[in-house]
């Protein structure tokens, strides 16, 4: 597993300040929830020595530390197949737009709308729910940092991470026995086609499922996404209209 090495002097080292002259540079830093390793890591410039430090070589009142860069994976992460096969163990079933609506006006379903806020903002089902599986990027540490530039690299000038209150806000508004129906823009599928064997993820799918994992057990999924329910010209409405 690669690593970094972050160097910083200690207060008691004044002989060697002198020498010693701080130049921080940030550098990404994936690190694993169980431990509390630094996310960013400075890095001062020597100018006496071209000697490679190392822990037995460091000069009295540097401390070396070894940064991991491996993340540990989140459920989120988990492979496309494991999360289809889970989804049809526990019954995930699809449901077109149109179904959706009836199911939503007569048998009480909830449309979760897992759309970033400012989509949902735009136009969304009456009623739904919005609650976004992704958000912008928040922090502002070194790894937040070069995920901004890798996104911004691609022309993306919003990029997102994750939501790690996705489950407990949920939790917050729907109860664990309510009929969920999820959705997101363009919806995914379950179903194997001849380029697609396993279907294809997206937002709404991995949305369903964290909620099975987390004890939801009347989980359904839009099929289509929202796309094909603005196409259809069903009913929705936007933030300024409620």
């Amino acid at each position: 597993m690669a690593s970094f090495t972050s160097i910083t002097s200690c207060p008691s080292s004044s002989s060697l300040h002198k020498n010693f002259q701080h130049s921080p540079q940030m550098f990404p830093s994936k690190h694993s929830q169980q431990n509390h390793n630094s996310s960013w890591l400075m890095l001062g410039s020597f100018r006496s020595t071209k000697q490679r430090l190392t822990p037995r070589s460091a000069p009295q009142g540097l401390k070396i530390q070894s940064a991991a860069t491996k993340q540990e994976k989140r459920p989120a992460e988990e492979d496309w197949k494991i999360k289809r096969e889970l989804l049809l163990q526990k019954r995930v079933r699809s449901v077109d737009a149109k179904e959706a609506l009836r199911l939503q006006t007569e048998n009480n379903f909830v449309i979760l709308d897992v759309r970033p806020e400012a989509e949902y903002k735009e136009a969304h089902l009456p009623g739904a729910i919005n609650v976004q599986i992704y958000r912008l990027i928040k922090e502002w540490t070194a790894w937040d940092i070069a995920r901004r530039a890798a996104f911004a690299f691609f022309g993306i000038f919003a990029g997102t991470e994750e939501n790690p209150e996705f489950i407990q806000t949920v939790e917050s508004k729907i109860s664990k026995d309510a009929k969920i129906i999820v959705a997101c823009a363009t919806g995914g599928t379950m179903k194997p086609t001849q380029n697609l064997p396993e279907g294809q993820q997206s937002r709404s799918l991995i949305a369903a499922y964290l909620l099975v994992l987390n004890g939801y057990t009347n989980v359904f999924h839009l099929e289509g996404g929202l796309y094909t329910w603005f196409k259809e010209g069903l009913p929705s409405i936007t933030e300024e209209g409620e």
